[in-house]
Formats: structure tokens, sequence, C-alpha cells
């Protein structure tokens, strides 16, 4: 039933050889740990060792405390394909027990820290450029054909920016 999380936890090591490690039905209990509790891997492995009710789900024996890199690494072996094998089995046992249709879904937006550009008008005005002839092109692909022309001033206006940016004195920054 699960081949595909089977093939992508067993692919990297030898049975034959190493300590026992996790079983196919603990890896994915312990994703869904880790996911509804939004946990690092530090954190799961913390819990699972401290909490019965952890060590239960996850269906751990008595004395298998897997470490932080231990999770991570079977955890990160699981595929695309069997995340889905995975999604299709939930999903099927939710339909025959009328728990759930399976027609809508929940998207987690999540707001996650990451590097941007500092907001400044003339980076803004270069992203405005950017989106306005974008959009402009994808109206050319668009069949009938729109009757509009434009000039792609995206070359134009990265050169102006570069000034703006580099520019040393007040008066030059402002007259660019």
């Amino acid at each position: 039933m699960l081949n595909h999380l089977y093939q992508d936890l067993t692919a990297k090591g030898r049975p034959d050889t190493g300590r026992g490690g996790m079983t196919t039905e603990q890896v994915p209990r312990a994703f869904v740990l880790k996911q509804q509790r939004n946990l690092s891997y530090e954190e799961l492995a913390f819990h699972l060792e401290d909490s019965h009710a952890f060590r239960s789900f996850a269906r751990l024996n008595m004395g298998q405390y897997p470490c932080a890199s231990v999770l991570q690494e079977n955890i990160k072996a699981i595929s695309e394909t069997a995340f889905q094998e995975i999604h299709n089995i939930l999903i099927h046992y939710a339909a025959s027990r009328k728990i759930e249709k399976g027609r809508s879904i929940k998207v987690d937006a999540t707001v996650v820290e990451t590097n941007i550009h500092e907001p400044l008008d003339s980076t803004l005005l270069v992203d405005g450029v950017h989106l306005v002839t974008r959009l402009l092109n994808q109206g050319h692909r668009l069949r009938p054909c729109p009757s509009y022309t434009f000039s792609d001033h995206t070359g134009v206006i990265i050169k102006r920016l570069k000034v703006i940016l580099n520019s040393r004195k007040e008066e030059s920054r402002v007259s660019a």
C-alpha cells in the first residue's frame, strides 16, 4: 500500500548492517507530530523522548529514542509521490468513514522571514515597471491579440535606478 514510502526509506542504507531504525509507519507519524506542533527536529526528538502521548502516537518501542539527525534524515527521505500516496489513503479513509469529503483544502499562509530589499521609492518604481511590462507581454499572448503597443523600458529604468542608488550628492540623486 505504501510502496513509495518504503522505497524512499530503504533506498540509502543496507538492511543487513547497522542498528534497527524507524519503521515505515513511525516516520510519517513523526512527521505529522512535527508539522502539527510546528516543531524543530531537536524539539521533536525531545518530545518523543519525554512525552508518553507523542511516543504512543508515533508507535515508538521502549528504548527507541530517535535523535534529531535521524528524524531529519528519515523525514527528508520521503518523496513527493510517497506524500501523495499517504494523502490519498487518508482522504479515502476519511471519505469512507464520512469524516471528510475531501472537496476543499486549507492552505497555510504563515509569514516567513526572508531577505528582501529595502522598499525605496526608486526600487518600488522599478518593481512596478517590471510588473506592468510583464502583464503587457502576457496580454500580447492572448487570442485574439489585443491591438495596443508599448515600449519595454526596463533597461532604461534599471540604469536610472543605478544612477539614483550610486549618486553621492543629494542634488544628483534628486535630478535623476
